[in-house]
């Protein structure tokens, strides 16, 4: 087992779209960044690289390369996923936090959830998004990211075992092992057998 911790942080900029978590949200205002800025990508490809010391994501995708400008995050979040495999562990469960002022992330959370757990290739369950207001730190024009990874170890030889075992939420499994265990018939005992003396 593994843990990684990913923050970044990104200030709001008219002009810009606004992308957090893989998904577009209407907003006045976009997160200034070299790439698309999505302020929760970043944090959590910190933390995936992180937790198996790989490095962090300017040692990937620095911001002096032209060709990462105005890139797709998730392009981010799946190559430190490669190195994740690579080094032999898969996605356990991630929680995040998102501060920010404006807009409420509430309405938006299923969807950036399932975003987020597709690029991982984990359910939804998996994944924990929870947003909070920047309430006297003094940061009501920025986006803030806190994201917390664990990671599991994978057998190498059972890849694709392992990865549809964890697409199948828990429980869905605990149901179907109760409906396997129902539906089998109790043994029939063997009659006794008298013997001679």
């Amino acid at each position: 087992m593994r843990i990684g911790y990913g923050w970044d942080s990104h200030e709001f900029k008219k002009g810009i779209p606004l992308k957090i978590g893989g998904v577009a949200i209407p907003h006045g205002k976009g997160l200034a960044g070299h790439s698309d800025g999505d302020v929760l990508l970043h944090a959590l490809t910190d933390a995936l690289l992180g937790a198996v010391a790989a490095g962090d994501i300017g040692t990937f995708f620095p911001p002096s390369e032209a060709r990462w400008k105005g890139a797709d995050s998730s392009l981010f979040v799946k190559e430190a996923m490669k190195r994740i495999s690579h080094a032999g562990y898969a996605v356990g469960n991630v929680d995040s936090t998102v501060i920010l002022a404006t807009p409420q992330l509430g309405p938006h959370a299923p969807k950036i959830q399932e975003r987020i757990a597709e690029l991982l290739s984990v359910p939804a369950s998996a994944v924990g998004v929870k947003a909070k207001t920047p309430e006297g730190t003094g940061t009501a024009n920025a986006a803030v990211a806190h994201v917390t990874v664990l990671l599991v170890s994978r057998p190498k030889d059972e890849p694709a075992r392992a990865s549809v075992a964890e697409a199948v939420p828990q429980v869905e499994v605990d149901r179907l092992v109760e409906k396997v265990l129902r539906d089998v018939p109790e043994p029939k005992r063997a009659p006794k057998v008298k013997v001679k003396k």
